[in-house]
């Protein structure tokens, strides 16, 4: 499914758009924090995730960063223990003799705000004109972990007002692509189950973000560049077809 097309959709787009950023605003400057939007990238290999970010890269006061091997799920991880840890009996965890001791007190809020400077400083790296700042990522489902809803949570925690982009390509050609298509039958098949369940995991992941996700389909925009034309609204940015089709020109990935 992708997004709506012109007319009253798109207005209706743009004003929800204005409505979410004043918001966020609002809400930043309440926590003293930056005028950052953070945007995030959700799809599996070979979709054409990559020339989405070139197309969100051409968009001025952009940076979406690649791919950064799943690494911010062990940050996720490392709160979520201390987490547990902390659900534990304070009085007794504050005692010198006690397995546990200050476990707790661990500061969540401090944590948060600890992990959004690390993300920000080490993967992200805005600069002086970023506006908007996020990545890509094709690794968000992991059948060896039911998690996806409760780190995406954890995500809008660390990073105030994030959106997601969920891009999805034809199934059959993504199974005939790269490594998708290595191995014998058996192989293969496991491949296609897995792109499946992955697609599956991500499409109701964006349904249950509302607002806060919006979904495009590559075989949709290579089409039509026009299709575009709701996910700018949903951004807030004006829509240049021309400069649309001129990133689609280019080649990307290798």
């Amino acid at each position: 499914m992708t997004g709506p097309g012109a007319g009253g959709e798109l207005d209706a787009l743009h004003a929800e758009n204005a409505r979410l950023r004043e918001r966020v605003q609002r809400l930043r400057a309440r926590n003293g924090e930056s005028d950052l939007d953070y945007l995030f990238v959700v799809t599996y290999g070979r979709s054409g995730s990559t020339l989405v970010s070139g197309l969100l890269n051409a968009i001025p006061g952009y940076l979406i960063r690649g791919e950064n091997r799943d690494a911010l799920r062990h940050l996720f991880d490392f709160h979520r223990q201390l987490q547990v840890n902390a659900r534990g009996p304070k009085a007794n965890f504050r005692q010198r003799t006690h397995p546990f001791f200050g476990a707790g007190d661990f500061p969540e809020d401090r944590s948060l705000a600890g992990i959004r400077r690390l993300v920000l400083d080490t993967v992200l790296r805005p600069k002086a004109d970023t506006r908007v700042v996020g990545f890509k990522e094709i690794t968000w489902f992991n059948e060896e972990r039911d998690d996806l809803g409760e780190y995406v949570a954890w995500l809008r925690e660390v990073f105030p007002g994030a959106r997601f982009l969920v891009n999805t390509r034809n199934l059959d050609d993504v199974g005939r692509s790269s490594w998708w298509g290595e191995g014998d039958a058996d192989q293969v098949a496991a491949n296609r189950r897995h792109l499946q369940a992955n697609e599956t995991a991500l499409t109701t992941l964006a349904d249950d973000l509302g607002a806060a996700a919006y979904r495009i389909h590559y075989d949709d925009y290579v089409a039509d560049p026009g299709a575009l034309a709701g996910l700018f609204a949903w951004l807030g940015e004006p829509f240049d077809l021309d400069a649309v089709r001129a990133v689609l020109e280019v080649r990307h990935s290798i």
